[in-house]
Order: C-alpha cells, then sequence, then structure tokens
C-alpha cells in the first residue's frame, strides 16, 4: 500500500452525496411544461403577442419568439417553449 488508509478517505462517499444534492435541487426547480393542451396554448400565444412578445409572420406561417429570437410553425410549440424559457429566466434570477 501506498500509506494510504482506504478507511478514512471519504472524498467518494462527500462527490456522491454532493451529486444526490444536485439532483434534488434540480428536481425541486423542474416544472413541467410538456403538459400543455392546445385551448391553454391558444390562449398564451394571443397573451404573448398581444403582449408584442411574440410577433406572427403571415407570409412564412411561423410565429416569432422575440425575446429569443426563435421562429416556430406550432402554437403548442412556441407556447412549451416560452414556458420553458420563462422557467429558465426564473432559475437564472434566483441562483444570482
Amino acid at each position: 500500500m501506498n500509506g494510504t488508509d482506504t478507511f478514512g478517505d471519504v472524498s467518494s462517499d462527500y462527490e456522491r452525496f454532493e451529486a444526490e444534492l444536485l439532483a434534488q435541487d434540480q428536481d425541486a426547480v423542474h416544472v413541467v411544461v410538456a403538459d400543455l393542451e392546445d385551448r391553454e396554448a391558444h390562449l398564451l400565444v394571443n397573451t404573448l403577442v398581444d403582449d408584442g412578445l411574440v410577433t406572427p409572420v403571415p407570409n412564412e406561417r411561423v410565429l416569432v419568439h422575440e425575446p429569443s429570437d426563435q421562429a416556430f410553425n406550432s402554437i403548442v410549440q412556441l407556447a412549451v417553449f416560452h414556458r420553458g424559457w420563462t422557467t429558465a429566466l426564473d432559475v437564472d434570477a434566483k441562483t444570482e
């Protein structure tokens, strides 16, 4: 042996514990965004259009999410994206 005490070394236990706590933190901030019905998606996107956060481009049949500059051809995809985007901003604001 090289002189290290294998019973006294708890670094791997600590790393495993820290990883488990981090996973629990991630679960706590996880917000379900995929469970979105068509009607709810339409209401959300209509509100976003009214607020100027989404711009419809009729010639290309897309909706542009202005804060992220992402284009979508599905109202549900846009609504799910916006919810996730908003959640990410909220998480970032809490960690600062």
